[in-house]
């Protein structure tokens, strides 16, 4: 990878995931957010291409000390690595001074599914919301689930659906159970079985976060994106992968559909960004003793449906927020994000200088 500093006054890192191929191939063309190389040089920065892998860290950290700002787009598990040496490599550079988001400490806070027991005192969460940090501690709610109970449970850190399982009663000594990831069949599995698949998920401090599920699903998940504390845009996707199968094509997996994209002044969708960012954002920022200027450059919050309150409005329950490797995103992000990463960038130069 070509680090030598050209006229461009900064060097934003723009990181992504690859092995040795892809980091010796990797353009901004080719990179996992094209978008962003362009909405970056239009307002004076260069975007670096950087590939990150644990075999070639040493490389990835030698030129990450020589950029102005890191921008990561590195899921919680790749190709079967998870994020442990990447998170060291980034608590390093950021503590020489190079602006990083987002910053693994954070991602610690805000971007795992403990945030949804961490913040159960606020109005997005659903009530009978709880964690499970060892195998017998499932075992032991799973064996009070009554023939109506669904709930969802999520692994710590993970993505695309993986570990995020929906549960009922099946038999009096059977489950129904499905994961989320795209094609998974719904399986009866005796409790114990199903503690069984989900041992690793409680390995290194792992856990389950355990959800009510929520009946409206099949009416969509609506995703914010955020930059810093604004909402830049959002997402909504019609069906997802927990939605119940036919009633005749029980084991069919439903189709998901795509996910449509739209600026920040969705009319249907106001009423959810003004909570956001009057209410829930404040309210993280207090929480978890977070300033703006903290919060990540680009970042996720995805509801769903509630019950409609006494007055017929809609209210929504957060299913999770994504922080690790926000993309796809609508283009209406884009020129938020880089005027985030300049002020960033720049308070950063500052503070190095003062």
């Amino acid at each position: 990878m070509d680090t030598a500093r050209p006229q461009s006054p900064y060097r934003i890192a723009v990181v992504q995931f690859g092995a040795t191929e892809t980091a010796r191939t990797l353009t901004p063309a080719t990179s996992k957010v094209p978008s962003v190389f362009p909405a970056l040089a239009a307002i004076g920065m260069e975007g670096v291409p950087i590939a990150y892998h644990d075999d070639h860290r040493d490389i990835v950290r030698a030129a990450l000390l020589g950029m102005d700002g890191v921008l990561v787009w590195v899921n919680p598990i790749e190709s079967g690595y998870d994020r442990t040496y990447c998170d060291a490599l980034l608590r390093e550079v950021a503590a020489a001074g190079v602006f990083v988001s987002t910053h693994p400490d954070i991602i610690q806070r805000l971007g795992t599914k403990q945030v949804l027991v961490d913040t159960l005192d606020m109005s997005w969460s659903a009530p009978g919301t709880c964690v499970h940090r060892t195998p017998a501690e499932l075992h032991a709610s799973l064996s009070t689930l009554g023939d109506g109970d669904i709930r969802v449970l999520k692994q710590y850190r993970g993505h695309s659906g993986q570990g995020i399982w929906k549960v009922k009663r099946h038999s009096a000594d059977r489950l129904r159970v499905r994961e989320a990831v795209r094609g998974s069949p719904e399986m009866a599995l005796s409790a114990e079985d199903f503690v069984a698949r989900c041992a690793s998920y409680f390995r290194e401090d792992g856990r389950m976060i355990d959800q009510p599920y929520q009946r409206r699903l099949p009416e969509g998940m609506i995703r914010c994106y955020l930059v810093h504390d604004s909402v830049a845009g959002f997402g909504h996707q019609a069906v997802n992968a927990l939605c119940p199968a036919p009633s005749d094509a029980p084991d069919a997996f439903p189709e998901t559909t795509r996910r449509l994209y739209y600026p920040s002044d969705k009319r249907e969708f106001q009423a959810l960004k003004r909570q956001l960012e009057d209410e829930w954002v404040p309210q993280l920022k207090s929480h978890f003793g977070l300033t703006t200027d903290t919060l990540p450059v680009l970042w996720d919050c995805d509801f769903l449906l509630g019950e409609k309150d006494a007055t017929g409005r809609d209210t929504y329950v957060l299913c999770e927020i994504n922080v690790s490797s926000v993309s796809p995103f609508p283009d209406s992000a884009l020129g938020p994000l880089a005027a985030a990463t300049m002020a960033s960038v720049r308070t950063a130069k500052a503070r190095r200088q003062s």
